[in-house]
């Protein structure tokens, strides 16, 4: 009976455009998640919500300027939007910095941060409505809305194997629709 379990969520994963897995990198629910609609603002301080980029997968990474892992795995999710950012497929880093933009922007420049938009929620609304308990916080949002999985904790974002799990997600979604 388990072995039939498992068959059947095997092949609606398959039928649903979704990897049955993904790199150990990202873990992938069993079924996509509802995102509640959170709110927060672009670097020159436009209000912004996900519906925004609705028909695109997203990578939303939830972090902050004080956050050393945040840091260090902020380089990877740079290059990853040089890679795969289109009109498919885009990095959001959301800074939940109470400091404001200022601090995102001499961090970004710091280090070189040349592909990612600066993304505030300064409230740390978000990362509440998100029920995020611990940064850096990543959350693999699919074309209609609905999170695909979630990752607490810092990773490399543009190895090749993650690369390649995204590359083929995102053709696997651009097909369906």
């Amino acid at each position: 009976m388990r072995t039939f379990s498992a068959v059947l969520l095997l092949m609606a994963l398959s039928i649903s455009g979704v990897p049955a897995a993904g790199p150990p990198a990202m873990p992938l629910h069993d079924t996509p998640r509802p995102v509640p609609e959170i709110a927060f603002t672009d670097g020159e301080g436009e209000p912004r919500t996900l519906d925004a980029w609705r028909g695109k997968i997203v990578l939303l990474n939830i972090w902050a300027t004080w956050c050393g892992p945040c840091r260090a795995e902020m380089p990877t999710l740079d290059r990853l939007q040089a890679r795969l950012g289109s009109d498919r497929f885009e990095v959001i880093a959301l800074s939940i910095d109470r400091a404001g933009v200022g601090v995102v922007a001499e961090f970004f420049e710091e280090i070189g941060i040349e592909h990612l938009r600066i993304f505030i929620d300064e409230s740390g609304g978000a990362a509440r409505d998100l029920k995020v308990f611990g940064l850096p916080a990543t959350l693999l949002i699919g074309r209609d809305g609905r999170e695909l999985g979630r990752l607490v904790g810092p990773a490399e974002w543009d190895t090749p194997e993650m690369t390649a799990f995204l590359e083929t997600l995102i053709a696997n979604q651009q097909e369906r629709n």
